[in-house]
């Protein structure tokens, strides 16, 4: 007698799919050369299992679809800024941030190194034209605070243009939340220990060579002068209309979660009204044939 068919969950099968990324990490293990794998047994490993991250991770960005469907319903404006240490989780939290979202209204802007022009220009003039619209998020992958951070440890503005800085940031804020912006700004931090590994083990892998620059690799040597930046940063930018939020980033799951569970508290929001969507019946063309195209205009299928 042949047992029924399981009837699976969307839950359980998305949990399925997501667990790729968990195969992903652990093929990564195996690439890790010998030489780093006694470092990487000292390292403390998350404490959260495997099935609690995924449903948590699942039902928290099912609530971030809620929170932009009110902000998009209300026609709020949301500004969501990430800083903090080099390899300390930034990128992998907006990732999963937007994995789920609606791209048309939720976007990441990262911009490259400021060009010779905009160098002459109002220094927050080329983060401005990146501000959302009426029912929109952004989420800036590092921002203004650049200033404050990597150009004022590494020399590229003088200490004048960094006192005009926190003088001018605080106001600059003031003036966004005043228009209707909600400003949300994190920092990540992570130790010592963990971004050294976290380096090393970009060093010795071919696919992460890439998110290594000169600059990240400064940041090692400069590690306490972006230790009194930031604590001068914070004391002086933290602010009753736009604080600072840190995020430990040790433990790359918790802070992801723990992330997000915070941004979900910062605005109160409902579920929005949605009309009912009913699939049409297709429309059938007794005359029409479906032409045989060339072989040629197919991608081969190897797989």
């Amino acid at each position: 007698m042949t047992e029924p068919t399981e009837i699976r969950s969307w839950l359980e099968i998305e949990l399925e799919d997501d667990l790729d990324e968990e195969l992903e990490q652990a093929i990564d293990d195996i690439r890790i050369p010998p030489e780093l794998r006694a470092l990487l047994k000292t390292r403390k490993k998350s404490t959260i299992d495997r099935n609690t991250y995924f449903t948590e991770l699942l039902r928290l960005q099912s609530e971030l679809v809620k929170l932009q469907d009110w902000v998009h319903y209300k026609g709020l404006k949301m500004v969501i800024l990430f800083e903090g240490r080099d390899s300390a989780g930034k990128g992998g939290a907006i990732k999963r941030i937007i994995q789920r979202v609606n791209p048309r209204t939720a976007r990441v802007v990262a911009l490259p190194a400021p060009s010779d022009r905009e160098k002459t220009q109002w220094y927050f003039q080329r983060y401005v034209p990146h501000l959302p619209a009426a029912g929109e998020i952004v989420l800036f992958d590092r921002s203004w605070y650049n200033r404050a951070g990597v150009e004022r440890v590494m020399g590229f503005a003088d200490e004048t243009q960094v006192e005009d800085f926190f003088r001018d940031v605080p106001e600059f804020e003031r003036m966004l939340v005043r228009s209707g912006i909600i400003l949300v700004k994190y920092w990540f931090s992570i130790t010592d220990e963990e971004q050294q590994l976290r380096f090393l083990m970009r060093i010795h892998d071919p696919v992460k060579q890439w998110k290594l620059s000169p600059m990240d690799l400064e940041s090692r040597v400069r590690w306490e002068q972006y230790t009194k930046a930031k604590e001068d940063m914070f004391a002086r930018t933290s602010i009753p209309e736009a604080p600072w939020h840190i995020v430990e980033g040790n433990d790359k799951k918790r802070a992801r979660l723990n992330l997000i569970s915070h941004l979900l508290s910062v605005l109160p929001y409902e579920e929005v009204p949605h009309e009912d969507i009913t699939l049409p019946e297709r429309k059938f063309d007794p005359n029409y044939e479906r032409r045989t195209l060339p072989a040629e205009l197919y991608v081969p299928q190897k797989y």
